[in-house]
C-alpha cells in the first residue's frame, strides 16, 4: 500500500481514462455526494467514469446519482473507493475487484487499496474531493457543487458537529459560489421528517437507557420495529446520534440487528470521549466523534459488548 499526497492523487487520476467509483455499504450523504462529484468531474475531463450500482442507494440520495451508476465492472477499469474505510464495508454483491486507489477521511482506514489518499483532518470525504477537483483543473459546475455540499453538510450534521473546521465552511462557501442551490438540500436532508420517523423518535424516547449518571444514552432499534413503523433507510440515516439530543449525554449508543443476525453498534461522542477508541475495543473504528462496530449475536450481544467497551472510559 502506497500513501499518496493530494497532488500525487490528482496526477494519478489525470493519467487514467476509465474509472469505476465504489461507495460504502449503507451509503450516506458523504459517500454518495463524493462519488457523484468526482464522477462528474472526471467526465468533464473527457474520461469514462461511473459509480458502481450500490443496491442500498436510497431515494434521498438518488437524484444526485442520476445517470452516473452502472452494474458493469470492466476488467480494465481503474477502481477507486470513496469514503470506504475497510473491505468489509464494500457494497453488498460487489464481485472481487482490485482497488487501485482509496480516497478516504477515516484515520482507521485499513490500507486495503494499492494506493491511498487518507486525510483524517477533513470532516468529510467531500472536502477531499473538492480539493482534488481543483488540483485536477476542474471548474465545478452546479451539479458537482451540490453533490459536494450534500457530502459535507450531511457528515457534519449541517455544520453542527465537532469535526467542523474552517475548511469545512470554505468548501461549503465554494459550493454556493459555484451555483449550489442549498435551500432545498437543507430542507430535504435536515428539516423534513416522515411520520414513521417521528413515531420512531417517540419510541426511542420511551425506551432510552441511561448509564454513568446520564452521560451515556443507549437505544436499541429492533428489526421488527422497522417493518412495523414502515421505516426506510432514509428515515434512520442520522438516528445514531439521537441520544445526544438529551442534555448531559456525552456518549450516544444505537444498536441494530443487521446482516445475518449480527449486532451493529453506532457510537457518537462529544467532549473528552473518543468514539473510534471505544469501537476499536470491539473490532470496529471510525472517527473520534462517530464510529461503529459489528459483533455476532444480535442486539443482546451488541449491548454487552458496548458496555464492556465503555467500562474503561467511565463508571457505568
Amino acid at each position: 500500500m502506497k500513501k499518496l499526497s493530494l497532488n500525487e492523487t490528482a496526477r494519478l487520476l489525470l493519467e487514467k481514462d476509465n474509472y469505476i467509483l465504489i461507495s460504502h455499504r449503507r451509503p450516506d450523504g458523504d459517500t454518495c455526494g463524493s462519488c457523484a462529484a468526482l464522477c462528474r468531474g472526471l467526465r468533464s475531463l473527457g474520461k469514462q467514469a461511473a459509480i458502481y450500482e450500490n443496491p442500498q442507494f436510497t431515494p434521498k440520495f438518488r437524484p444526485f446519482l442520476d445517470g452516473l451508476t452502472t452494474a458493469v465492472l470492466p476488467a480494465d477499469a481503474f477502481y477507486v473507493t470513496v469514503d470506504v474505510a475497510a473491505e468489509h464495508l464494500f457494497p453488498f454483491g460487489l464481485p472481487p475487484v482490485q482497488v487501485a486507489l482509496a480516497i478516504d477521511h477515516h484515520g482507521t482506514n485499513t490500507g486495503f487499496a494499492r494506493q491511498t489518499l487518507v486525510q483524517p483532518e477533513y470532516a468529510a470525504c467531500g472536502e477531499i474531493v473538492w480539493a482534488l477537483l481543483q488540483a485536477m483543473g476542474v471548474q465545478p459546475d452546479a451539479s458537482m457543487a451540490e453533490a459536494v455540499y450534500v457530502a459535507v453538510s450531511t457528515d457534519t450534521g449541517c455544520f453542527r458537529y465537532s469535526n467542523v473546521t474552517a475548511n469545512t465552511f470554505r468548501v461549503a462557501a465554494g459550493c454556493v459560489a459555484c451555483g449550489a442551490n442549498i435551500h432545498p438540500i437543507n430542507r430535504v436532508m435536515f428539516e423534513v421528517k416522515r411520520k414513521p420517523r417521528l413515531e420512531l423518535e417517540a419510541y426511542l424516547i420511551k425506551t432510552m437507557e441511561f448509564y454513568a449518571g446520564g452521560k451515556v444514552a443507549l437505544n436499541a432499534l429492533p428489526a421488527e420495529l422497522l417493518a412495523q413503523l414502515g421505516l426506510t433507510e432514509d428515515d434512520i440515516d442520522d438516528i445514531s446520534g439521537f441520544g445526544r439530543t438529551v442534555e448531559g449525554v456525552q456518549i450516544a449508543v444505537m444498536l441494530r440487528q443487521v446482516d445475518g443476525g449480527a449486532g451493529k453498534i453506532s457510537v457518537r461522542t462529544s467532549g473528552e470521549f473518543d468514539a473510534a477508541r471505544i469501537c476499536g475495543r470491539m473490532g470496529g473504528g471510525g472517527h473520534p466523534a462517530a464510529a461503529g462496530a459489528t459483533v455476532p449475536g444480535g442486539i443482546p450481544a451488541a449491548k454487552q459488548a458496548v458496555l464492556d467497551a465503555l467500562a474503561p472510559e467511565l463508571p457505568l
